[in-house]
């Protein structure tokens, strides 16, 4: 399309297209924002083999840090654009998108910092029947080939929080964005490059996940990957990767729980915002909200003002809190979902209605047990209200999911608080915040089917590492 910027695949420090046109809209106006170029199998292919042959050479560990710790300072030189490009590709609020790249500054600047820190252990061998005279340790050493599939709702920091991590550990990389976002990860690419680093280390692959996804993890010279969306999709690559590794980042029905001794209205605010930020397309969104009966009126009461305060609009005015979602077809879809639970005896309390892409933040009561809302992962801005009255019970209620990636209680009572953490089986529970709650460096991943592995700087560079004993005997033997 005449005029429009472009995406291209990155293959080698070369910035290739091909023959296969996507259009990437402003998620909010529909208006075209750039032409991308979705790359061919062989393309794929090519950037492996490329990938493959630099991780044959990797950088020292203070080369990493320094390319790292210089492109941490590109994206906070850049911050106003970057940011404005995610929340036109994403269609999330401009101050979703200044704060997204705030915490991509911090993630790529932590992954620098581990590639300083990768270290391995003494092993006491001597204690071992004749091994007294013999030394043994471990060390880390890079992988390979990290192939990294992100999503569309954190296109810059999510991407950082794989390239940053993989190139950390010495590994080479090779990335394939959402078609929907493709923009902001071609940046983050481009920025390596302009720091430094040798061109084979980081590749871009754009398309859909079948074929272009498909190819870059079935390629068996793709030693691990590192993958963000759906549980189906996640499956589907697990199952395929035989002994290769990975880790995974799949699906949530995250739940919330706000106890009767809780300071209520600091609960509502940040529910509020743990719902309905990014329209709810976060996998640690708050979907299910388990209220103490003792104080449902008064959370509710907050809820639904904190929800009727939000501007809900363009994404790129200032003021606006929550914009569209990734397109009217998701917004259709959660649309269907609040009405089919309305007619299973739910009631909207709040929003509930639709513009094109655009979704109110919704509130709902009385949503039956058996409810998709209560059930599934909506990824939309909607979250449903459930009353509770023993915290044994409604543990019980929020394990009851295939799903297990993060959980928040709101108590001030330490035994309920250690309670929860003990029992709810997910990846990591949250005490006086929501869910949704995380800081890029700690330790993020899930349970079952949320999937498997740690991401965060320290915790990737060790997963995109493998640890190799190292035993040494003194030549001429035992002295």
């Amino acid at each position: 399309m005449t005029g429009l910027p472009t995406v291209a695949n990155l293959i080698d420090g070369e910035w290739l297209r091909s023959d296969r046109e996507r259009t990437v809209h402003h998620k909010f106006t529909g208006e075209p924002l750039a032409v991308a170029y979705d790359a061919t199998t062989g393309m794929v292919a090519d950037a492996v083999a490329v990938a493959r042959a630099a991780s044959r050479t990797p950088l020292d560990p203070l080369e990493r840090f320094e390319i790292l710790r210089a492109v941490s300072e590109e994206i906070a030189k850049n911050r106003e654009r970057l940011a404005l490009d995610v929340a036109r590709e994403s269609g999330f609020s401009l101050k979703d998108c200044l704060g997204d790249t705030d915490r991509a500054v911090q993630t790529m600047l932590t992954s620098a910092e581990e590639a300083k820190r990768i270290d391995g252990a003494v092993v006491p061998v001597q204690a071992a029947p004749g091994f007294a005279h013999r030394l043994a340790f471990t060390l880390r050493q890079p992988v390979g080939v990290v192939g990294a599939i992100t999503p569309f709702n954190s296109p810059l920091n999510t991407v950082a929080h794989k390239v940053g991590p993989a190139l950390a550990a010495g590994n080479a990389a090779v990335v394939k964005p959402s078609p929907f976002t493709p923009i902001a990860a071609a940046a983050l690419c481009g920025m390596l490059l302009d720091a430094g680093l040798p061109p084979g280390l980081i590749g871009l692959v754009l398309g859909p996940g079948d074929p272009v996804g498909r190819a870059l993890v079935e390629d068996e010279r793709v030693d691990f990957v590192t993958f963000t969306g759906s549980t189906a999709t996640g499956k589907s690559i697990s199952a395929g990767l035989g002994m290769r590794r990975a880790t995974m980042e799949c699906g949530n029905v995250s739940a919330t729980i706000v106890c009767r001794d809780a300071d209520v209205v600091s609960a509502a605010q940040q529910c509020g915002r743990g719902a309905f930020r990014k329209s709810g397309q976060v996998c640690t969104s708050v979907q299910r909200l388990y209220v103490h009966a003792d104080v449902l009126d008064e959370f509710l009461d907050e809820l639904t003002g904190a929800a009727s305060k939000l501007v809900v609009g363009d994404p790129e005015d200032p003021a606006t809190d929550i914009g569209p979602m990734i397109s009217e077809a998701a917004a259709e879809r959660a649309e269907e979902w609040v009405h089919a639970a309305v007619a299973q005896g739910a009631r909207i309390v709040a929003g509930g209605k639709r513009s094109g892409p655009v979704m109110t933040p919704t509130i709902l009561v009385d949503v039956p047990p058996q409810a998709r809302l209560l059930c599934e992962e909506a990824f939309a801005p909607v979250v449903a209200v459930v009353p509770f009255d023993e915290l044994d019970a409604v543990i019980d209620a929020v394990n009851d999911t295939p799903y297990g990636l993060q959980a928040g209680i709101f108590t001030r009572d330490l035994d309920s608080a250690l309670t929860a953490a003990r029992r709810i089986r997910v990846g990591g529970v949250v005490v006086n915040s929501p869910s949704s709650t995380r800081a890029d460096l700690m330790p993020y991943g899930g349970v079952k089917d949320s999937g498997y592995g740690k991401e965060g700087p320290r915790y990737a560079v060790r997963e995109m590492t493998e640890e190799r004993l190292v035993l040494i005997e003194p030549a001429g033997g035992p002295r």
